[in-house]
């Protein structure tokens, strides 16, 4: 009977060993996981800066392309981004960079230039149509 008896014990004390974690482990577990979504989310935000500049280069390019087709047609002319929407580019697109600010098309030089003022709009660091490698 007394083995029966230090059986009964030693389960007793296994379950009392298995019935939760306690709050120390879950903050531990906590901190973990908050760490990992901090890095993560880090991670997003630099990518996403990254895709809105090669969609302002992008864009810049279209209405570059749209611009040049303009002073095929009008030479001598430099086109507003309104005058662009009329059979140059698609109206119903976007004409504004990805941060909310107009497109600056300057007719000064021999070729057409189309730019962004860039994330803080100051123009401190304008966004260019990249082509063949050069700005």
């Amino acid at each position: 009977m007394q083995i029966k008896i230090q059986k009964t014990d030693r389960r007793l004390v296994e379950r009392a060993a298995q019935r939760g974690m306690t709050l120390i482990e879950i903050m531990i577990v906590i901190i973990i996981m908050a760490s990992i979504a901090t890095g993560v989310s880090l991670a997003v935000v630099k990518q996403l800066e990254k895709s809105r500049i090669k969609d302002a280069q992008m864009s810049a390019c279209t209405i570059r392309n749209a611009v040049t087709l303009f002073q095929a047609e009008n030479p001598s002319q430099c086109p507003s981004i309104d005058d662009l929407k009329d059979g140059y580019l698609d109206s119903q697109k976007r004409t504004e960079d990805p941060w909310n600010h107009p497109y600056i098309i300057d007719c000064t030089g021999s070729d057409p230039d189309v730019y962004s003022n860039g994330p803080d709009g100051s123009g401190s660091e304008p966004i260019r149509c990249k082509q063949g490698g050069g700005e």
